[in-house]
């Protein structure tokens, strides 16, 4: 499935600012990127590696107040969605080197006090019959609420409150696959079934030796995203960063596939 990426977007910022971007679709094992053009008025531009190699980043060095950007990507989205539950998992001795780091709790993904709760649901199953039965009861527990949390939200804030956003949704996951010691990470994908058109959160889980993306909201699936980047967990993929305020004017994502030509 080929995939097309439009963003644009507005921001007044503080003065001159160095602005951190991690919007690109990723170059990476699943899908290929088949043209992209980022455009920033009155910046320049120096690429970094994305978090754990995955994708790049781009510095954006911004002359004025007014900081305006519009990229534009075409995808080929080759991965297959997997028989989730049919996936074994892989013993913690096994794990690669880079892997060991997702079973651990982070900021947004406090695992360590979903021990109990993990055990006690889920402790019956195993490898993707775990997964499936977290992403299942995560969207069950939860009601998608836009405006219902904000950038200090972690998982057991929304554990509490029941209701959240895409990203909410996958830190809750990621904190119980975690918990299940399944290692599990945050990352950012763009989707053409997304509702409203937004940046998109889902968890990806170590099983059967890669990883596997997994949406507890139901907005698509591992054959309709584009990766953009992983991390821990939100902190690590923000999709701007700012050393100032900086106050949104416009933004605008737009998602679609190609369509089957007619027969």
């Amino acid at each position: 499935m080929r995939l097309h990426i439009d963003v644009f977007m507005e921001y007044r910022l503080g003065g001159d600012d160095r602005v951190l971007l991690t919007l690109e679709a990723a170059q990476t094992e699943g899908q290929t990127v088949l043209g992209t053009a980022l455009d920033i008025e009155n910046a320049s531009v120096r690429r970094i590696a994305g978090n754990g190699r995955i994708g790049q980043r781009a510095w954006a060095f911004v002359a004025d107040e007014q900081f305006r950007l519009r990229y534009r990507a075409g995808v080929q989205v080759t991965r297959s969605d997997a028989a989730l539950q049919a996936l074994p998992a892989t013993p913690l001795d096994g794990l690669p080197a880079e892997v060991v780091t997702y079973l651990r709790p982070s900021r947004f993904c406090q695992s360590d006090l979903f021990t109990n709760l993990a055990a006690r649901r889920f402790g019956h199953l195993e490898g993707g019959a775990k997964v499936a039965a977290i992403r299942d009861w995560v969207a069950d527990e939860l009601t998608y609420a836009p405006g219902s949390s904000h950038a200090a939200t972690t998982a057991m804030d929304t554990f509490v409150a029941r209701e959240g956003v895409c990203r909410d949704y996958a830190h809750l996951v990621c904190s119980l696959a975690r918990a299940a010691h399944i290692p599990a990470r945050y990352t950012s994908v763009y989707g053409p079934d997304v509702q409203p058109q937004d940046f998109h959160a889902v968890a990806e889980v170590w099983l059967d030796g890669a990883w596997h993306l997994v949406d507890a909201t139901g907005m698509g699936s591992a054959s309709r995203f584009a990766v953009i980047g992983s991390g821990r967990d939100a902190a690590d993929v923000a999709f701007m960063e700012t050393e100032n305020w900086a106050q949104l004017v416009s933004l605008s994502i737009r998602v679609s596939e190609d369509q089957p030509a007619p027969q």
